[in-house]
């Protein structure tokens, strides 16, 4: 007889859902639970609802998600606020309705005010204007933890929320127009390394400030919450503001970063900065003290997460040849 948790991850091909599944695979007591997207639209209400009365589900991970970058975000709002609220409210719901108790939404640190004061914390939720170019996307995901915090509250469901820093690792995107960051940088000194190139030029001053986890390591904090016990889970947290910010709670300067990218990659020829590029907002930065304290920290340092992931993209380059 089979008495293992079963536990369904959305978005498990995506870069934080696979390191997810990754993370649970760990667990002989639990058996994973996924559906590729031709499988199951989650788009598609009926469908959702279906699948979790025929599955049996225990425990959700609700990591898939409509992502992109500043780009996309521009040029598709309607269908980032569309897709990402209707993923969300067909799990959730269907959760609800197949009586499971327990879940864990992922969102993102642009829920918070463009102007949120430095670190950011869980409490400046709904204090200010969004950044504009990804606000439709935001709005969903705070959406998502309205949604869990309704459940709870009128329900009595342990729906909780988390919030990633910026994430890089296995199976980001690497496309050289629409990736973010990291893996921008990563590609574009890869290249230039094997044409020998003799200077990479990065957009921007270099002196923003930006705070970077690795995948692994968010995984592992989405498990570590899941696993505390409610009343300890609650006493940090309150009805109405219920989401846990998850990052390193350190930053460094672009600048930092690229020359570790470099360094990381091998290449030797000169880094300049083109200045008159758009640099964004001065800081980023989350404020983690209360994962902290209820016992948790990263552990896997910037270049040693570099390194994974470019050793990641070697192994995989020819996925991302344009």
């Amino acid at each position: 007889m089979n008495n293992k948790q079963r536990v369904f991850v959305s978005g498990h091909n995506g870069m934080v859902g696979s390191s997810i599944v990754r993370e649970l695979s760990n667990d002989s007591n639990i058996e994973v639970i996924t559906r590729s997207r031709k499988a199951l639209d989650l788009l598609n209400q009926q469908a959702v609802l279906t699948f979790f009365k025929s599955e049996k589900i225990d425990l959700v991970y609700l990591a898939a998600a409509k992502v992109g970058g500043i780009l996309a975000n521009n040029t598709y709002p309607a269908d980032f606020i569309y897709e990402n609220l209707m993923i969300q409210c067909n799990v959730i719901n269907s959760a609800h309705i197949t009586n499971i108790q327990q879940l864990l939404f992922l969102g993102s640190s642009c829920i918070y005010p463009k102007l949120a004061a430095q670190p950011m914390a869980e409490s400046a939720l709904l204090t200010g204007r969004l950044e504009a170019t990804n606000e439709p996307y935001a709005i969903a995901k705070i959406a998502g933890i309205k949604l869990c915090e309704s459940y709870n509250r009128q329900h009595g469901r342990d729906y909780r929320s988390i919030m990633p820093t910026n994430l890089y690792g296995a199976f980001d995107n690497f496309h050289p127009e629409n990736s973010h960051v990291i893996p921008a940088l990563l590609r574009r000194f890869h290249e230039a390394k094997q044409n020998d190139a003799r200077e990479v030029v990065a957009w921007g001053s270099g002196k923003p400030k930006r705070e970077f986890l690795h995948v692994d390591d968010m995984a592992a904090a989405s498990v570590y919450v899941m696993g505390l016990d409610k009343e300890i889970y609650d006493t940090h947290t309150s009805s109405m503001l219920s989401h846990i910010n998850v990052g390193t709670g350190t930053d460094c300067t672009i600048k930092e970063l690229v020359e570790t990218v470099a360094k990381v990659v091998g290449f030797n020829g000169e880094i300049k900065f083109d200045a008159t590029k758009p640099d964004g907002a001065p800081r980023k930065l989350m404020d983690v003290s209360c994962l902290n304290s209820l016992g948790w920290k990263s552990s896997i340092s910037l270049e040693k997460g570099l390194e994974r992931t470019y050793s990641w993209f070697l192994a995989n380059q020819d996925k991302f040849r344009r």
